[in-house]
Order: structure tokens, then sequence, then C-alpha cells
């Protein structure tokens, strides 16, 4: 069986490009990971989420360890197989969405105990059954069991829950164990404080993990605070080993963040924004809802080769999207997902040419234009 590696090729100032190697394919980096929460993305078939870029997508442990169950996966053929994805898959830990989504949730040393938010039920998940879960589900990429508090909060808060998520991670590794050919990525935390996160990413490395990740950002902080914190946290991590920055973001988020040393990101927005509306483009976001659309015969933008822009108008894409037909999230969701990954793509290609920074120049300045003008 091929093992999990990473392949640094080019460095442009922080920006890093490369290759990760799993035995289910190749992840260019950086990269863009569609969010595929209940096992799919949502309005998209996974064969057109391949075709938009991307080489990876994340599943969530917590929805699918409460429906279907990692056991009922695990006795269909794994993940890949139920969802048909053959590509490499990154499930998260299911931390975040006990503390944001479950009701009566307690937490102790051992782990979280909650209420399921689908039927009330009650489970409990630790760093070993979160190990199991991802085992079962047959993920490449295994994300450590961490706590992530809101901020703002206090320092001691702060403190305290950094510290249990890395005696949540020292047992993590140890309920992994040796798995060739699957990878378990560390989640560096400590909110916004610089002390916090050297202490946290120096315990992640002594445990020693495939791939690294800045946890905690990206949950109201803002995005200059979290530019802040990148611009110290993403160097305290190993250079020879991925860096992922979870849940992010805006576009103009992940260019920021690729620019200071992250190789991997997620996030719902594409498809979230895509089933209400909104689309991301070159010149920015455009609302198709708005009725300046509605008698508009030109593409979404014209430098987009995906289905909504070579095969529809804005008036279609606004008159299926008022008439609350099903195409409309579907062709804005395979558009914004496109639009992700034609980005990731000119990232690496610059990088790997030594051009990021005038990359990066033209990209805001063609946003900062804003949409084109109405007809």
């Amino acid at each position: 069986m091929n093992k999990f590696s990473f392949d640094l090729q080019a460095r442009d100032g922080a920006a890093r490009t490369g290759v990760i190697s799993t035995p289910r394919g190749d992840i260019r980096t950086p990269a863009f990971m569609p969010v595929g929460t209940a096992a799919t993305v949502k309005a998209m078939l996974p064969e057109s989420v391949a075709a938009t870029g991307a080489d990876i997508l994340l599943g969530n442990t917590y929805h699918l360890m409460l429906r279907p169950t990692a056991e009922r996966i695990d006795r269909l053929g794994g993940l890949h197989k139920f969802m048909n994805w053959h590509k490499p898959i990154l499930t998260d830990s299911g931390g975040f969405q006990v503390m944001s989504l479950s009701d009566l949730r307690k937490l102790t040393e051992k782990g979280v105990t909650f209420k399921s938010h689908i039927d009330g039920s009650k489970h409990e998940l630790t760093p070993e059954r979160s190990m199991e879960i991802q085992k079962l589900l047959g993920s490449d990429i295994v994300m450590c069991f961490d706590e992530c508090p809101a901020l703002p909060a206090d320092r001691d808060r702060i403190a305290d829950s950094m510290r249990l998520s890395m005696r949540w991670a020292a047992r993590s590794r140890d309920a992994f164990g040796d798995r060739p050919g699957h990878a378990l990525f560390g989640i560096q935390q400590g909110g916004l404080e610089r002390d916090f996160r050297e202490e946290s990413a120096k315990a992640l490395i002594d445990v020693g993990f495939d791939g690294y990740a800045v946890g905690g950002l990206a949950v109201g902080e803002g995005q200059e605070a979290m530019f802040g914190c990148l611009d110290f946290a993403t160097d305290m991590l190993p250079v020879d080993r991925p860096r992922y920055l979870m849940g992010v973001g805006k576009p103009d988020d992940i260019v920021g963040a690729v620019a200071r040393g992250i190789d991997m990101m997620d996030c719902v927005l594409p498809s979230r924004s895509g089933r209400t509306g909104q689309a991301f483009t070159r010149h920015g976001v455009v609302n198709i809802k708005n009725a300046r659309h509605a008698d508009d015969p030109r593409p979404l933008d014209e430098a987009c080769s995906c289905p909504a822009c070579s095969n529809y108008s804005r008036a279609y894409l606004h008159h299926v999207f008022r008439s609350q037909e099903m195409i409309s999230g579907m062709l804005l969701t395979w558009h914004n997902l496109r639009y992700f990954q034609d980005i990731m793509a000119g990232m690496r290609g610059a990088i790997a040419a030594g051009t990021f920074e005038a990359w990066q120049a033209g990209f805001h300045s063609t946003r900062a234009q804003g949409d084109i003008e109405p007809l």
C-alpha cells in the first residue's frame, strides 16, 4: 500500500505549493476541500464535484455518526463506496459540531456527552470513539478530537481548552495506532494568543502527526484578527508537513491564508451560498435574486467555463431562482465550487512560477472593480 506523504515543491514568500500523496490519489496544494457534511456535497453529484477540480472532500463525523451511523457505512463498504467518491476524504473529529449544535452537552476530561440535534438521543464522543468512528468511515485523513471555544473568550478559558485539546490529541494518537496509507492530523489551538499557540504547537510536535491544522479560527474573530494570528501561528508548525486552516472561507480569506503558509482549507460557503442565490465571481459576489439580472443575457462570469456560465444566462439563473427550481442551487453551487478551485489552481501556478505577489495584486484588483454594469 502506498504511504501518505507530502512533497513541498515550491515556495514564494510564505506561500507554498506541493502534492499530498495518498493511496486514493494525489491532492494538489494549496487545496480547497468542498464540504460533504452528510456524505454529499449539497446539490452536486460526486462526479460533478470532481469536474470542478476538487481532489479531496470533507466529511463530518458528528453528522455521520448520528445518521446513518458509522457502523452502517462500514457494513456498506465505507464512506468512499457509500457516497461514490473515490478520491481522498478528510473527516473532522466531530468536536466543533458537538460544541456548536448539541443541547445539554457535558464536557469532562474523558470527552463530551450530548443529545442529538436530530432525535434527542444521548451520545458520548471521546478521542477514542472519534478515532473509531473515523476508522469505520474509512477516511484517508483523520482529525484528532479537540475542543474549540468560540471567540472572544478570556485567557483562562482559552488556556484550559487548549490544554485539554492537547491531552485529547495524545489520546487520539494512541487510539489511531498504525494505519498505513491513512494520516492523522493534530489541531493547534490557543485562540489569538501567541504564547498559547506556541505551547500548543510544541505539544503536538512532541506527539507527532502526519499533518497539522490551525484550529479555533473563523469562529467570530474577524479577518484582520485571523490574519494576525496566522502571521505567527503557521510558522510554529513543521515545514515538511501539510498545514490545514479549518473552516475557511471567503475567497479573500483563502488567498490571505495561502499567503501566510496554509496548504489546505474547507468551507461550506460555496455550496450554501449557491443554494441562496449568491455566486462568487472574479468581480465579486453576484446576488442573482436581484431584479437587475431579469433581462440580462450575459453569463455570470465570462471567464468561467462551468455549465452555469457556459450554457445559461443571468436572466435564466434569475428566473429559476425566483421560481424556486432545484436547478438554481445546482448550477450556482457548481459555479461557486469551480470558481474556488480556479482560485486554487491560479495560486498553485503563480507560486510555482514565483509570481504569487503579482497574482494576488491582480486578484484583489479585479474584485475591487465590482460586478459588470447592468445593461
